[in-house]
């Protein structure tokens, strides 16, 4: 007797069809063909589920090639530049596979076009550049600041990114539509690298508003500089990662008030935390530019050596040997801190900008937050101040 195999209970009957079987594309490309409003920034990729790509080729609308760059397994393709805006890109690839020759497949897309675009820049309190691989003070606060008004702060904060070894807690307080400030919960301990990037690049922050590119800057924190200046002793005490290593006598606003035209002027050195902004030798002091005339009893414009200043409103540690008998034991200034030429002047050499200078003890308002005072502000109403 001759046997045959017999079929499996599960065979389907002579003439009965088959189920088509779904079968994956061989070739995927992204984005997809006749893709609009594409963010220039998100990932453009070509991959294959089975075999490798031999052909990628992606270009603009004017036949410029894109170059790219294949995975060693050739099995994906990125481009290695960011896209256009308001550009129309095609994209054709062609891959092999144990089935033979795959593709040619074309994607062609076409990218957002703003109606206007914003850039930020990554700078200190005081406007300047962060500058790349430069060494700054245990209370730096980083600024991002938008050449444009961003009305959608929550899509902007999003993509301005802060990153520190060792890490520490951290968040942005939006000082205006144009500035928002990032600080730690307590200052950083020297030697904290800190990264910063703004990657706001195809990112809409507001209607028709788009980001302009993208911005970074890595800086690492230096020695722990904190000065105190206290009015009871009329001294300014430097520490340098909590050593004392200089007294200087000093001279602060001597208080009271004048109101001209309507607009009271004050002389009081405010309480507060400031940081060291910038510093210049020497400054041209005006008091005109905040309403005191200069032919007034109390008015001034002169050239003053070795200024470091604290506050956006000019308030300096400078030297003033015309106060030195007064440096120690009484207050005379316009609400500057008033030092020896000596001291200014080693003091402005030494100075980083992001040193915290504390004024303790004198009349007048707090220092307020728009004037400097980022530390001062307490961190749940810092917190409250962020967009996210």
């Amino acid at each position: 007797m001759v046997l045959t195999a017999a079929c499996s209970s599960s065979s389907l009957p002579y003439g009965t069809p088959v189920p088509d079987t779904p079968i994956a594309p061989a070739i995927t490309l992204s984005p997809a063909q006749g893709a609009g409003n594409v963010d220039p920034a998100a990932p453009v990729e070509v991959s294959t589920g089975s075999g490798v790509l031999t052909a990628v080729s992606l270009t603009n609308d004017q036949g410029r090639a894109i170059d790219g760059t294949f995975t060693p397994d050739k099995t994906a393709w990125k481009p290695n530049v960011q896209l256009g805006y308001g550009r129309t890109y095609t994209l054709k690839a062609e891959g092999m596979a144990l089935t033979g020759l795959t593709g040619p497949v074309t994607s062609t897309f076409t990218t957002i076009q703003p109606t206007n675009q914003t850039k930020v820049y990554l700078n200190t309190t005081g406007g300047e550049a962060l500058v790349e691989g430069g060494t700054y003070g245990v209370g730096t606060v980083v600024v991002a600041h938008f050449d444009e008004d961003i009305t959608d702060r929550a899509a902007a904060q999003k993509r301005l990114i802060v990153k520190s070894d060792p890490p520490v807690d951290g968040i942005w307080y939006w000082m205006d539509n144009r500035n928002a400030h990032w600080r730690p919960r307590d200052y950083y301990r020297a030697g904290t690298k800190i990264s910063v990037a703004a990657n706001i690049y195809g990112a809409q922050v507001g209607p028709g508003l788009f980001g302009q590119e993208d911005s970074r800057v890595d800086f690492v924190i230096g020695p722990a500089h904190v000065s105190i200046a206290d009015d009871n002793t009329h001294m300014v005490d430097v520490f340098e990662n909590g050593n004392l290593i200089r007294s200087m006598p000093t001279s602060m606003g001597r208080g009271g008030s004048e109101t001209i035209a309507g607009r009271t002027i004050t002389f009081w050195t405010q309480p507060g935390v400031y940081t060291v902004m910038d510093k210049a030798n020497p400054v041209i002091m005006d008091s005109s530019t905040y309403g005191l005339p200069i032919n007034s009893r109390l008015g001034y414009k002169e050239a003053i050596g070795w200024a470091t200043r604290i506050s956006s409103d000019g308030i300096y540690l400078h030297a003033l040997d015309a106060t030195i008998w007064a440096q120690g034991s009484q207050d005379v200034s316009h609400g500057c801190l008033n030092l020896s030429s000596e001291n200014a002047r080693w003091f402005f050499d030494y100075a980083l900008p992001g040193d915290v200078v504390e004024v303790r003890n004198t009349g007048g308002a707090p220092l307020e937050v728009w004037q400097n005072g980022d530390w001062g502000l307490p961190w749940d109403q810092w917190v409250a101040g962020s967009a996210t």
